[in-house]
């Protein structure tokens, strides 16, 4: 176990690797300066490599083996109605617990109320901030509602995702200004630490379970789907705002 650990210790520390060559040239070749509050950033720097190792161990340990296990039961349960609620449901909750979401949503509040959007007060900021939380986790799990149908019944990906960005594109042609780009950014963070593992499994799990579908063709293209939609009903949320 500890020799495993290590292992992926030494991975994680070559995936960091280049983002700290990078940030160091900059600062001290192409700016000349000192690296400011050096032994901070280096007991910063030391506490990221400890979380995305123990991050990475417990994706493998935990989220997907789980993510998977829940698909083949509901596979062999043979319940598609089943299924596609559980799929909404998983969407749903992953989404609206996501830190990245929770970040961006209070920061879209604080910018409209700013720029008087919405009314400068407490609570104003608080019901848009959730309403655009709410938007967006409702948004993925219609999302991977789509993408387990999918799976289901063997559509082809690439006709869905194209048809789903000439939506974005027509969303945008008609949505507010100041929505537009929320609602790109919503597309962005609903893919993120705790989203992208469970729906992954979900994905692959599901596609192996099934008579006839290939993981490497089928199983993916969930978190696309989970990326899209967003950007429609966030769109959508500020037409009607």
């Amino acid at each position: 176990m500890f020799k495993v650990f290590l292992q992926s210790l030494l991975g994680s520390f070559y995936d960091l690797l280049p983002i700290v060559v990078v940030i160091g040239f900059f600062q001290l070749v192409v700016l000349q300066q000192p690296i400011p509050n050096l032994l901070e950033i280096l007991a910063g720097s030391f506490f990221v490599l400890i979380g995305l190792t123990l991050f990475v161990q417990g994706l493998e340990m935990g989220l997907f083996p789980i993510g998977e296990s829940l698909a083949f039961a509901f596979a062999r349960k043979g319940s598609l109605t089943w299924l596609l609620i559980f799929a909404f449901a998983l969407g749903f909750g992953t989404t609206v617990a996501e830190p990245a979401l929770i970040a961006v949503a209070q920061e879209a509040a604080n910018v409209a109320a700013g720029g008087h959007v919405i009314e400068a007060t407490d609570q104003a900021r608080t019901d848009y901030a959730r309403g655009l939380r709410l938007t967006v986790a409702v948004s993925v799990g219609f999302a991977i509602v789509i993408g387990v149908l999918r799976i289901a019944r063997g559509w082809p990906v690439q006709y869905l995702i194209i048809g789903g960005y000439l939506g974005v594109i027509v969303m945008t042609l008609f949505a507010p200004p100041e929505i537009i780009g929320i609602a790109y950014d919503s597309g962005g963070v609903t893919t993120s630490t705790i989203t992208v593992p469970l729906v992954t499994a979900l994905g692959v799990g599901l596609a192996s379970s099934i008579r006839g579908r290939n993981p490497m063709i089928d199983g993916f293209g969930l978190i696309a789907f989970a990326s899209l939609t967003p950007m429609i009903f966030v769109m959508a949320y500020g037409m009607m705002g």
